[in-house]
């Protein structure tokens, strides 16, 4: 099941997708004259499939370069969650007075860089780009953390890592296996039990600071 996040970045490619779709229907259907042209296939037609346009079993939508609409969103989400996990373990190294937090924060930080260098190729080809800012829900997250200190601030990081981190190994395992591309498939594989690992470690961080986690779902 694709999470919230996933699915409302599918719904913004969707979109655009079908704004210039619903376009191009709309200017076939007039002739120079003003008159209706009837150009649309009979129910019983099956729409021809574009040369390089590929279709996706389990969203049914694709962009132009035939990359799953699907895949296209997971990606664009993991550089989001990569890039505020960067930032908080950044954080985590100035504000936080305890030892195994900042090295949680510091393995964090290598870890997500290496799963974003892994990324980019896939993204590259699915025509994805890495964000340049920050999103809204992770501006307010630092503000949120910024304003705390000592084991206010560690509790605090640890929920924040530990949700995120949760979400993040859910999503891999759920593109591990409904990813229409192949190497973005192989690389949620590889890459989902390396953040199961780093959930185990979170939450043996959060007992040792008796931080309640939230009920896993």
């Amino acid at each position: 099941m694709l999470s919230n996040r996933t699915y409302g970045k599918i719904l913004i490619f969707s979109a655009t997708a079908l704004f210039f779709v619903g376009g191009t229907a709309l200017a076939q259907m007039q002739q120079p004259g003003g008159a209706a042209q009837q150009s649309m296939p009979m129910p019983s037609q099956t729409p021809t499939q574009q040369p390089g346009q590929q279709t996706n079993p389990s969203m049914g939508m694709t962009t132009n370069n035939g990359a799953s609409l699907a895949d296209q969103a997971f990606v664009a989400s993991m550089f989001e969650s990569d890039a505020s996990e960067e930032h908080l373990g950044q954080l985590a190294q100035q504000k936080s007075e305890s030892p195994d937090v900042k090295q949680l924060g510091q393995k964090m930080m290598e870890n997500r860089a290496k799963l974003d260098e892994q990324l980019k190729p896939i993204a590259q080809k699915l025509d994805v780009t890495q964000p340049k800012k920050p999103s809204k829900k992770e501006k307010e997250l630092m503000a949120k953390l910024e304003a705390l200190s000592g084991p206010q601030f560690d509790e605090e990081y640890i929920k924040a890592v530990a949700k995120d981190n949760q979400q993040d190994v859910k999503d891999l395992q759920s593109e591990a296996q409904s990813a229409s591309d192949p190497a973005l498939q192989q690389a949620a594989k590889q890459d989902a039990p390396v953040l199961a690992e780093h959930q185990q470690a979170v939450e043996r961080i959060a007992q040792t600071h008796n931080v309640a986690m939230d009920e896993k779902k």
